[in-house]
């Protein structure tokens, strides 16, 4: 009868198990052991952003270079190209000794490099720029390893979100997922956007799980003052899980033992 008063989900119940889903998938072919002993929230700050540049391309090379450190594959050969430069390519075989991320990955064979380019747009929105970045080498990430997400073939693109947010960078992607809310209008560039497929409360969803998994405790520092709300009640719903879940991989991810 007052049903009408109780809050509403944060996800549905489908939305909720594919995110689950992906992010083990994530852990599972995304080298787990730079996850566990290497991987940190990246946030917007000059802790993880530092230098100053003079021009577009170089703040572009700039970010790109750490962007790509953060994920860990700073040895892997991904070179930046300027806008309109982008060549048609075909993803080069690569075969890695060691690991897959970090200063210990190394990149034994490939037939050439992986292209990546920018929007210019984004120079006055950094948060879209390092996200689209985080997104275009977790796609790269994809294709190397060859594995398919949960879902298959078309939820690639929503995979590829997951992935930049196992990568650490769950705060820019749920900060850069546009919802124009009215106003003057005078700040909003559509054209400088990043292309979203998860909503917010999915991206929240999944930078809550990175945060717990990982016994981070600044995940809102940074987070839009109107997606706190979605990151609690996201972190509420994690810690039943770790108590709860059926899932006997997602209880060993979620134990505090193995952060």
């Amino acid at each position: 009868m007052l049903s009408w008063l109780k809050p509403s989900p944060l996800l549905t119940e489908s939305e909720q198990q594919w995110l689950l889903d992906a992010f083990l998938w994530a852990f599972e072919h995304f080298d787990a052991d730079y996850f566990r002993n290497h991987s940190r929230l990246v946030q917007p700050s000059n802790e993880f952003f530092q230098g100053q540049s003079s021009s577009t391309e170089q703040m572009a090379a700039q970010v790109f270079a750490q962007v790509k450190a953060h994920s860990g594959l700073q040895n892997w050969p991904i070179q930046l190209l300027g806008p309109g430069q982008m060549p048609e390519q075909q993803f080069p075989l690569m075969r890695f000794s060691g690991a897959l991320r970090g200063e210990q990955a190394h990149c034994v064979e490939h037939s050439h490099a992986i292209f990546v380019s920018y929007n210019p747009q984004q120079i006055n929105q950094p948060q879209d720029l390092i996200a689209s970045y985080a997104q275009a080498f977790a796609r790269i990430m994809i294709y190397q390893r060859g594995v398919l997400p949960p879902g298959g073939e078309a939820m690639i693109g929503a995979a590829t979100e997951v992935v930049a947010s196992f990568f650490g960078f769950g705060v820019m992607l749920s900060n850069t997922v546009y919802q124009f809310r009215g106003g003057c209008g005078k700040c909003y560039n559509p054209y400088a956007n990043r292309a979203s497929e998860l909503s917010e409360q999915q991206h929240v969803f999944s930078l809550a799980l990175f945060c717990f998994i990982k016994g981070e405790k600044q995940g809102t520092a940074h987070l839009k003052g109107h997606l706190r709300s979605y990151y609690k009640k996201a972190h509420k719903i994690i810690s039943t899980l770790a108590n709860h879940s059926p899932n006997p991989m997602l209880l060993s991810l979620l134990s505090k033992e193995q952060v």
